[in-house]
């Protein structure tokens, strides 16, 4: 069955395109309010990204089908010395948006990845009370549910569909899927990859999520698309896509990305609003920025 991935190069506040509840799963990361790192002064303030979540999360429960479910994979910022409750503020947003809170998953990077850093270190300086400050190797992933889901829906899809969407026990055992605590390598600076300067999350965290709730067929949503990263991978699954970006300069990265996985039966659309010509910081100024904060 030939897939159908649309690119819509505009903000996520209004999904227009979409139509009411025909989007099954959505997998996103938002941007990480002003990390210095990668969104460096990216948000005027704190209020403008809960704004931004705050319009995005009342046009998810209009497009989000009944019973499904919307992922943030996201963490609480540390931005100029003061730290930023994300996790705690999206939930709540979600919330009054209507949804129910589901479940939380925490992904643990390796701690291999991980030196001494400037906060951590303050300990190794001072080592007395009142100056420890933890080095981070965990994020969150926030998983919503728009009602209860109709399980009777399972008893009217076809045995080709059913199959298509059977989950691996392998996987699902052997694998540890069904922690809430999934040790996923994060995606490495390597300087050949596709997603270089952009703030991608490794794709082992949509494949799982998209296998735990949707099935084969089905359409998924990603708001900040970025490099493009879910709908890859949902490509590779049989599903459909829908994905916002407000960065033109990515449509290159995103069809290449596309391309590379070798579907010939999928077709990619791309669509561009008036508003869509705001860029990402550049390579350059990511660097400028991270050797700002590193001295």
């Amino acid at each position: 069955m030939g897939t159908v991935h649309r690119v819509v190069f505009g903000n996520c506040r209004t999904m227009k395109e979409i139509g009411n509840e025909s989007v099954q799963l959505m997998v996103t990361s938002p941007p990480y309010y002003n990390a210095p790192f990668d969104y460096p002064n990216l948000f005027k303030d704190y209020d403008e990204f809960l704004g931004l979540i705050d319009n995005l999360s009342r046009d998810l429960f209009r497009v989000l089908a009944p019973g499904r479910v919307a992922c943030f994979v996201t963490d609480d910022m540390l931005v100029k010395g003061e730290k930023y409750p994300v996790v705690a503020d999206i939930t709540r947003l979600m919330l009054d948006a209507g949804f129910r809170y589901r479940d939380r998953i925490v992904w643990v990077k390796p701690k291999g990845y991980v030196r001494i850093s400037r906060r951590s270190g303050v300990v190794i300086q001072h080592p007395y009370p009142m100056y420890y400050y933890p080095d981070n190797i965990q994020e969150s992933i926030l998983i919503f549910q728009k009602g209860r889901f109709d399980y009777s829906y399972v008893r009217e899809l076809s045995s080709k569909i059913l199959k298509k969407s059977k989950i691996s026990l392998h996987d699902y055992n052997d694998h540890e899927w069904h922690l809430t605590v999934w040790n996923i390598t994060n995606v490495l600076p390597l300087g050949t990859r596709l997603e270089k300067g952009i703030a991608a999350f490794p794709e082992e965290i949509p494949r799982r999520l998209i296998k735990l709730f949707s099935f084969y067929g089905e359409t998924v949503l990603d708001p900040f698309l970025g490099s493009g990263t879910t709908m890859k991978v949902a490509q590779e699954l049989g599903r459909n896509s829908w994905g916002y970006e407000i960065d033109r300069g990515l449509k290159k990265v995103i069809r290449q990305k596309l391309e590379n996985n070798h579907q010939s039966d999928s077709k990619v659309e791309f669509r561009f609003r008036q508003e869509s010509k705001k860029s990402r910081l550049s390579a350059s100024r990511r660097q400028t920025a991270r050797s700002v904060v590193a001295t």
